[in-house]
């Protein structure tokens, strides 16, 4: 093999000698459409150029759908999948209440005066006799409090006034001129006085009932935490209990007070024991929980329940019972049937959704010992803000150990900061409906309620007379007909999907390329390779100027010589010479100054300079041998 076929081989790594040559090796041999033009129309400009842009538009065009589509994954939206499912299904907490709140026997004498507090203020606000409070005050009696009374009394307030109270004679004067201008409320102040408030209703009934409310509240500060519900209480409110044409058992529910509804039982709760859980395998009335409930009002708090009859909630098994919030009435002297259809939703956690798996991820500590939901989250931040600014906790919610329940007699300006901690709760001013988070599984339950009268005019007189054999029943709005139960088996599932994931990503990047370019992934490789290729080339030529730049550098400091000095300097130097002696030291001087000359880099600039310098070395010599040799 001769020497030029050697150097002719292809070497192992190669690179171009300039960018022109990277450019038109790639143009020639890439596959993608297009780029082949700006090689083959290098002699037309024209068409060259018109490829070249065509060929940028369309390159930027496609990147700008690439941003679209990352766009587009990285807000993370999600797609809804509804299935359709049958199955055997567990059935629900069930919780009634009687809409007639208990009289604990630690607080009766407490309500007793509460109730005489209302008949007084109703006499002297609206001149109305009360008879169906307790303690009775005979009709056109004016009443007249024996002693100081309540902390908290309802006033009259005329519009626009928040911190000053009005004289009884202003009130009569005036009463009947803007009777329907004035308000009513009560006056709450802070701790030293110095910050006070009306809170007002424009309706009477609305001021009583609330007023009511705040005492009978602060009054159930007082109750026992041990205190429990007589068993009586259960057997008084539920005449019969069955479920799939079975008798109930007290292993089926457990009880709790509330303050507004009454007593309250739950059947079908989450318990130790979850045998006693109760599923139903085919839908309908007699497959589901049927309850005769006692509806009697002769004992009922007026002021503080105004509704008869009884207050049903459907929820979870491991959720608490909010009955303000999904709970609805049932009418005396009805058959309500509820039938229910089950729908489950589960959200995407993470980066798609906002929602919390259990609330551990949640800055708020759940008081209720429940499953996290979002009402629980809520009414759990809502009493941590107020047992940490007021003191003491509101009687509705449970408390952390060692916390205590609001009363006037122990927190004096409870009332005060509570109203005012409700206003910034709403407005969400406690951040606590941003705090809290919706789960990400929710099974919830389509409520469908019929009615209808019962017992019939037929039925009534036995259906009456059956159950006053045990309990003294003459009216049938004395009592109620309560059927929960399936009204089919199937049941639907919402799920949440990611609408883009990764690999519909780089399908569509995938169809977004072949698009414009009509390529494949081996053409992006060849788009790098042209990167890479590009970056060392740029590399090789800024290391080869740095080298280069160094090695002039070196030269310059061990080559060149030092400079000789200037001529003016040279005269300088040299000693005055008498005239006598110049002949014989001029050829010194000259000697002096003129270096030989480097015979290894003759050119023919340096040839002339040295002929001049001998033929001035002749002359000097011929003068002084014409001189004798003497010196002047």
């Amino acid at each position: 093999m001769t020497k030029e076929e050697k150097n002719e081989k292809e070497a192992l790594i190669e690179f171009f000698s300039s960018y022109r040559e990277l450019f038109e090796f790639f143009c020639s041999n890439t596959t993608i459409h297009g780029a082949i033009r700006l090689v083959c129309s290098r002699r037309n400009r024209m068409k060259t150029a018109f490829w070249l842009v065509l060929f940028l538009v369309t390159f930027g065009l496609m990147y700008w759908q690439f941003g679209l589509l990352f766009g587009q994954y990285f807000s993370y939206p999600v797609s809804i999948n509804l299935n359709v499912n049958s199955d055997k299904l567990p059935f629900p907490a069930v919780t009634v209440c009687t809409l007639n709140p208990y009289r604990y026997k630690a607080i009766q004498n407490d309500l007793q005066e509460l109730d005489k507090e209302t008949q007084r203020t109703l006499y002297e606000l609206y001149k109305y006799n009360s008879t169906g409070v307790q303690g009775w005050i005979p009709n056109n009696q004016r009443v007249k409090r024996d002693r100081a009374g309540l902390p908290y009394l309802l006033e009259l307030v005329p519009p626009g006034s928040e911190t000053h109270r009005v004289s009884r004679s202003v009130i009569e004067e005036e009463l009947q001129v803007k009777r329907r201008e004035w308000n009513i409320g009560f006056k709450l102040c802070n701790e030293t006085g110095g910050d006070c408030f009306y809170q007002t209703y424009t309706s009477g009934v609305d001021a009583i009932r609330e007023w009511y409310r705040f005492h009978y509240i602060n009054i159930l500060a007082r109750v026992p935490q041990e205190a429990a519900i007589d068993g009586e209480q259960l057997e008084n409110f539920i005449f019969a209990c069955r479920f799939n044409e079975e008798s109930c058992t007290k292993a089926n529910y457990s009880s709790f007070h509330h303050a507004i509804y009454g007593n309250c039982y739950t059947f079908n709760q989450n318990q130790s024991d979850q045998s006693n859980l109760w599923s139903s395998s085919m839908p309908g009335i007699k497959n589901g929980l049927t309850l005769v409930l006692r509806t009697e009002q002769h004992d009922y708090i007026p002021l503080l329940s105004s509704v008869a009859g009884a207050r049903v909630l459907v929820h979870g098994h491991k959720e608490p019972a909010f009955m303000d919030d999904n709970g609805f009435n049932i009418p005396p002297g009805m058959e309500t049937s509820i039938g229910m259809k089950k729908e489950t939703i589960n959200r995407l956690g993470g980066k798609y959704s906002d929602c919390s798996e259990d609330g551990s991820d949640v800055d708020v500590k759940n008081l209720f010992q429940s499953e996290y939901t979002e009402q629980v989250c809520v009414r759990s931040c809502f009493q941590a803000a107020m047992v940490a600014r007021c003191g003491c906790g509101y009687a509705f919610y449970p408390l952390s150990p060692g916390d205590q329940y609001c009363d006037y007699n122990k927190h004096k300006s409870w009332g005060h900061c509570y109203y005012k901690l409700i206003t910034e709760f709403t407005s969400n001013k406690l951040g606590c409906f941003t705090k809290c988070r919706k789960p990400c599984l929710v099974s919830e339950y389509q409520l469908t309620a019929g009615y209808s009268k019962w017992p019939n005019r037929v039925s009534q007189d036995w259906v009456l007379h059956t159950l006053s054999r045990q309990y003294n029943l003459t009216d049938r709005n004395g009592i109620a007909k309560l059927n929960i139960y399936f009204e089919e088996l199937n049941y639907k599932t919402i799920l949440e999907s990611p609408t883009i994931n990764m690999a519909m990503l780089l399908s569509l990047l995938g169809s977004q390329w072949s698009l414009w370019f009509g390529s494949s992934v081996l053409s992006v490789v060849e788009m790098l390779e042209l990167v890479i290729d590009f970056v060392i080339i740029g590399v090789m030529i800024l290391l080869h100027r740095y080298y280069y730049k160094q090695a002039n550098e070196g030269e310059e400091t061990t080559v060149v010589p030092t400079p000789a000095p200037a001529f003016a300097d040279l005269e300088q130097q040299v000693p005055h010479i008498p005239r006598g002696d110049l002949s014989q030291r001029q050829i010194s001087v000259v000697a002096d100054i003129t270096p030989p000359p480097a015979y290894e880099s003759l050119d023919l600039r340096s040839v002339g300079t040295l002929s001049s310098r001998s033929s001035s070395m002749r002359s000097n010599r011929s003068y002084y041998e014409e001189n004798g040799g003497r010196r002047n």
